[in-house]
């Protein structure tokens, strides 16, 4: 989950290709070998550009992929409560995969009143471990709880997200079976290090942690995003294919940052964005320009074109 800031690079100096030119498969002319179903694009250093817009270029591109029977999921690490900056271009089905997996929101209500359609939650005994283990591996690391609705953290944890959290205690309270929101379960857990690298602490959490939860990270700092074992972008996206008959072939998905590479090793087709995370130029099949070039709409248009 991006801190909620304008700034949405992944690396210090984003990489934007010189030329517009794509490194795709649509660039010797020809059509994909598997015409697309679904799109599967993240939103921040992705689809938003880094003011958290979606440029008229973008929303037009949407549209006529929807027109055009193409299906897009918004894919991303926000909670739902921060969908709002994407919830007019839903389209038809009205569904987001939120949290990095850990739910598929219904957006039609509008902020405040989506429906969770699904839920993969994060046990807080896998939670408890992790917070154990990462403090362990990692001291000074502090904490904190998403939830469906709620949000809560420690008292030392930075103002990042731009909310009041509903409570303040530390992470062992936050989690114990009669906590605050115990009730609510738990999608992440975000740990946060005033001091490490950021690669260097997700290197560090996915050793601690093991195979108690799953770790990654999609903010420019030492902020790591921590779901249940299994749960990420690429398996809930996988498991709302298969409920459409949709195979990983007929998915094009787009990303900037680490919690992004599993959807674009899964996906038939996957753009890496210019300024994206050397992990996910790595990851992805093709690439295409930043998000401030709308590097998305980029593709999608070309993807069309392809079609027609």
């Amino acid at each position: 989950m991006r801190e909620n800031d304008p700034v949405t690079s992944a690396t210090g100096t984003p990489e934007t290709p010189a030329s517009p030119k794509l490194s795709t498969a649509l660039e010797q002319g020809g059509s994909p070998v598997v015409p697309p179903r679904l799109i599967a694009t993240d939103l921040d250093g992705t689809l938003l550009r880094d003011d958290k817009s979606v440029s008229p270029r973008t929303v037009a591109a949407l549209a006529a992929a929807e027109e055009a029977g193409i299906e897009v999921f918004f894919v991303t690490g926000r909670p739902a409560r921060w969908m709002d900056v994407v919830s007019d271009h839903v389209h038809g089905h009205g569904l987001a995969i939120c949290g990095n997996g850990a739910a598929v929101v219904d957006l039609h209500g509008g902020p405040g009143t989506h429906r969770f359609v699904k839920v993969r939650e994060l046990a807080r005994e896998n939670a408890l471990d992790a917070v154990r283990l990462l403090r362990d591996a990692a001291p000074g690391t502090v904490y904190a709880v998403e939830q469906t609705y709620g949000f809560h953290q420690e008292p030392a944890y930075p103002k990042l997200h731009m909310e009041i959290p509903d409570n303040l205690a530390p992470a062992e309270e936050l989690l114990a079976s009669d906590g605050p929101g115990a009730a609510e379960p738990v999608i992440k857990i975000l740990a946060y290090h005033p001091d490490l690298d950021p690669d260097a602490f997700l290197t560090l959490a996915r050793l601690a942690v093991g195979d108690r939860a799953n770790v990654t990270r999609s903010s420019p700092s030492a902020l790591l995003e921590i779901s249940g074992p299994g749960v990420s972008k690429a398996s809930t996206l996988a498991l709302c294919c298969a409920e459409r008959g949709i195979s990983h072939e007929e998915v094009v998905a787009f990303g900037d940052m680490p919690n992004d590479v599993e959807m674009l090793t899964w996906a038939g087709q996957s753009y890496a964005m210019g300024n994206a995370h050397p992990d996910v130029l790595a990851a992805a099949s093709g690439r295409t320009v930043a998000n401030n070039e709308d590097g998305v709409a980029v593709v999608i248009e070309q993807l069309l074109t392809a079609r027609a």
